[in-house]
């Protein structure tokens, strides 16, 4: 059987080349997607700092949560300084470095540079060229500088007087132990704990041995290092675990969708053949064979092909993630076999089942029948499709329009958007239906009344299978398109709107490198400041009941001050009282309040940026979570939890009058500040922007290979249909009218995909802008749809137009006696 459906792939190289293209492209794609979920869990950067180091020791940075993955917290969890000494205490360490990083500048913001402590240094490479080590609080090494130089080093925009007692060739600065955890704001903690180890010793030992001894670490060995050295490491890890399993299974479902249709309309336009199997004693059992054969063949071929062009553009996907600042520059992919073998055998898989199904009725009508059939298509859908469809439909609707009108949170929010998966699958089984629908409803308004536009409405009907097949993609990409592109855009503009009606500062002070409370304090003492509200950025880690089961996610949190916060900030509130926001208290957006089933005067259990527990009462409620974050808290609470213990803003209340040029000159003595108006605040949404880009990009490799799979399809069904036009043209009709007829039918099909893929957008878009905004008005900017209803046009209309002109070339004699 395998040989006789191998002669069959090459004699009928045409009908199987749709097919084909569909598996290959299907392939590439979950490829690709692999290789990014292999990367989340195993790739990495190498250590730099750490390279010495055979372990590293840190606190545990992230929380496991039911669905197995992890969520990281906000910030560095640090570890107690005495934890170098537990360490050190370990059989076979040799020693245990403390190591601190701070970020700082030097020359008014001008020379950014890392300061470390001096105990570093036995990590190498690095070693003094001139002078000594640093002894006192006010002494530096640093490199580029002259022993007796005195130098300013910026934090926060505050500069402290150091005395230069040594140089380096390193681009880095060096100061006591105790200082850098000083100037850190943590003078008790360090970021990681380095082992350098005895000659000998095993480094996988004595990572478990010490986590054994330190209750409270976590070891890392190898390129896991990198991930205490760079936190981003770790971050961007976890990102494309949550991204290719969140996208991925979308994808995975329309490329099977895609292969399914594909190969199920090659399956059925050979009819002819398979009755004449089955009229000279064929078996049903051999026709399943047969078709099991070749769809198996075809798919190996296809799917091994298809994956090393997967395995590059998971390549072109890692330039582009570190472009978006989704992953760091230094980030590599991991490329192994398992993605290969994954996409290899999901193609196998779907096209055998593709086959199967599609060649179900071919294999078990009669002999008889078959024949009948072979030139007319049933005139019916199955009852179980047509049950199924309409079923899914109905659900879907109504999940995406009422989810957030019946329930709240997140969660509402979530199950809107994903009904358009159902009603993507609702039109994919009732696609021939549809489109007969379509071409009934533009036959009544007059559309079709000319000769060639009813002879198209008759083709439609009675090719409803087909075509219905053939237009499904189309009506999936127009679908998927509007949900993805306008759920974006709806966020986006609710967001903004809230930052631009929130904001009722009049100018805004913005540093590169961050704000040192101090800076608050001296700005509240310049003439004209009527008052200064300090922002924070952080992200928290709320466990909550989602559906009856936990789960642990992350939200964007500010921390700002209560007095005076009217002046400069409205987050429309809703209930409860902003300026009771001190202490142990907490004002949430209505979404996040929804979402942990919490309201004023309950209590709120979060992990805050370092993982410290932080438990608060809500005293507020308000209505501006996508501008500001999910989560409002105290200032000095965010403060002292975030590595950096700086501001992101400070936002100015000024008396009527004031100049800024004025206060602008005054800020001199803080280097790096900027002064701006209240139209540069930056929305919380700091980390969502490279998360939208990356959604957006990931959507246009799946929308490309939706109009890749429209353009295969529609070729195929256009083009099998030489014997049908050469026909047409021998009973008297010329070739204008015959391209006429196929106008007609684009048309039919076009209007079929803008109108079916926009309503079944409608209502997860309507229930995304319900749950998100409270408006049932989704934000669709006009000329974007417009672009996707051209877009549709096009790949329709040159699909069908193009290969039923090169269709039409051959004499109608000659197309007549090739086989179908």
């Amino acid at each position: 059987m395998p040989s006789l459906a191998w002669r069959t792939i090459r004699a009928r190289r045409g009908s199987f080349a749709a097919a084909f293209v569909a598996v290959f492209f299907g392939s590439a794609l979950i490829t690709a997607s692999g290789v990014l979920l292999e990367s989340g869990l195993r790739a990495g950067v190498p250590p730099q700092r750490y390279a010495t180091a055979p372990v590293v020791a840190t606190a545990v940075q992230e929380v496991p949560t039911p669905d197995g993955l992890s969520q990281r917290f906000g910030d560095r969890v640090p570890l107690p300084a005495a934890t170098a000494d537990r360490i050190a205490a370990v059989p076979g360490v040799r020693a245990a470095v403390g190591d601190v990083s701070v970020d700082a500048s030097l020359d008014g913001g001008t020379r950014p540079l890392v300061v470390h402590g001096w105990s570093s240094v036995q990590l190498g490479p690095v070693a003094l060229e001139s002078g000594r080590a640093p002894a006192a609080p006010d002494e530096i090494v640093l490199g580029n500088a002259r022993v007796g130089d005195r130098v300013e080093l910026e934090l926060g925009a505050v500069g402290t007087a150091y005395r230069v007692v040594g140089t380096t060739a390193t681009d880095a600065a060096f100061l006591t132990d105790a200082q850098v955890r000083q100037v850190s704001g943590r003078p008790d903690q360090v970021d990681a704990v380095a082992v350098l180890t005895e000659p000998g010793v095993d480094e996988d030992d004595l990572a478990a041995r010490i986590a054994q001894a330190v209750p409270g670490v976590t070891t890392a060995v190898g390129d896991d290092r990198a991930e205490a050295e760079f936190l981003d490491v770790g971050a961007a890890r976890q990102f494309l675990v949550v991204m290719s399993t969140a996208f991925g299974g979308t994808m995975l479902m329309i490329v099977l969708l895609v292969v399914a249709s594909t190969l199920g309309l090659s399956i059925q336009q050979r009819r002819r053949e398979f009755a004449l199997l089955r009229a000279i004693a064929a078996t049903p059992r051999q026709v399943y064979k047969l078709i099991a054969a070749e769809s198996v063949t075809l798919a190996a071929v296809a799917a091994v092909l298809g994956a090393l062009p997967g395995l590059g553009l998971a390549l072109v996907l890692q330039d582009a993630l570190a472009g978006f600042g989704a992953v760091p520059a230094e980030f590599r992919f991991t490329i192994g076999p398992l993605p290969v073998v994954a996409a290899v055998l999901a193609c196998l898989l779907t096209a055998l089942g593709a086959g199967l199904i599609a060649g179900r009725r071919a294999a078990r009508i009669s002999p008889a029948a078959a024949l009948g059939e072979a030139a007319v298509e049933p005139p019916r859908l199955g009852r179980v499709r047509q049950l199924v469809g309409w079923v899914l439909a109905a659900v879907g609707a109504a999940a995406g329009i009422t989810l957030p009108l019946v329930a709240s949170g997140n969660a509402a929010v979530a199950g809107a958007a994903s009904s358009a998966l159902l009603l993507v699958i609702a039109v994919a089984l009732l696609g021939p239906r549809l489109l007969t629908a379509t071409a009934a409803l533009l036959g009544r308004i007059g559309l079709l009344r000319s000769t060639s536009g009813h002879l198209a409405g008759a083709n439609t009907r009675a090719r409803s299978r087909r075509l219905g097949s053939a237009a499904t993609p189309l009506i999936m990409g127009v679908a998927l398109a509007a949900v993805q592109i306008f759920t974006a855009t709806t966020t986006d503009a609710a967001a903004k709107d809230q930052v631009a009606q929130g904001i009722r500062a009049d100018l805004v002070i913005t540093a590169g490198a961050g704000i040192a409370p101090a800076v608050a304090d001296a700005v509240r003492q310049l003439p004209g400041v009527d008052s200064v509200t300090p922002v924070a950025r952080t992200s928290v880690l709320v466990t909550h009941q989602e559906l009856g089961e936990p789960m642990t996610n992350a939200y964007a949190a500010q921390g700002v001050t209560a007095d005076r916060l009217g002046e400069v900030m409205d987050l429309d509130l809703q209930r409860g009282d902003l300026t009771a926001l001190t202490g142990k208290t907490v004002a949430l957006s209505e979404l996040a309040a929804d979402s942990f089933g919490v309201d004023v005067g309950g209590p709120l259990t979060m992990s805050l940026g370092d993982g410290t527990s932080h438990s608060a009462t809500v005293v507020a409620v308000y209505a501006s979570g996508l501008g500001f974050g999910d989560i409002t808290l105290p200032n000095d609470v965010v403060l002292a939890h975030t590595g950096s213990r700086l501001n992101d803003e400070l936002l100015l209340a000024t008396a009527p009058g004031t100049d800024p040029a004025a206060l602008r000159e005054a800020l001199r003595v803080h280097p790096g500040l900027e002064l701006a108006d209240g139209t540069s605040f930056t929305a919380a949404r700091t980390t969502a922007a490279a998360e939208s880009a990356v959604n957006l990009l990931l959507n246009l490799l799946l929308l490309g290979f939706i109009a890749i799979a429209v353009v295969n399809i529609l070729v195929l069904a256009t083009a099998a249909r030489a014997r049908e036009f050469a026909l047409l043209r021998l009973v008297g009709a010329k070739p204008r009218q015959v391209r006429a007829m196929m106008r007609g039918e684009a048309a039919v099909v076009v209007v079929a995909a803008v109108g079916l893929g926009s309503l079944a957008a409608l209502p997860p878009l309507v229930g995304v802008s319900l749950g998100l905004t409270g408006s049932a008005l989704p934000t669709v900017p006009p000329l974007v749809y417009l672009g996707i209803v051209a877009a549709a046009a096009v790949f329709g209309w040159a699909s069908i137009a193009i290969p039923a002109r090169i269709a039409m070339r051959p004499a109608p004699v000659a197309a007549m006696r090739v086989a179908d």
